[in-house]
């Protein structure tokens, strides 16, 4: 089993998204680039919709209201992917319409 070590807290600056992918800048310099597939909501979602996020806990985490989707940065850097079942985004989808 491998563990992820941290020497300090990711801490997110600022996101950039595309078509394609988001990537986010770190207080250390580093930028992650992440593709929208890994996190379906984010895929499915309007532009619009993709670019209202906020930052929380002073940069811990990313949140979407709209499309109630929270990323942490932690997670990210481990290569975590959305854990969202298919069950649960069909019934998301559907309620958008």
């Amino acid at each position: 089993m491998n563990t992820l070590t941290l020497e300090a807290d990711p801490i997110a600056l600022d996101i950039r998204i595309t078509d394609d992918d988001f990537s986010i800048g770190l207080i250390d310099g580093r930028r992650i680039i992440v593709p929208l597939a890994w996190y379906p909501r984010l895929f499915h979602a309007t532009r619009a919709e993709r670019q209202n996020w906020h930052l929380l806990g002073g940069g811990y985490a990313i949140e979407w209201p709209d499309l109630d989707e929270h990323i942490g940065i932690e997670g990210l850097l481990a290569g975590r992917r959305s854990g969202e079942s298919g069950k649960s985004l069909a019934r998301w989808l559907a309620l958008r319409g």
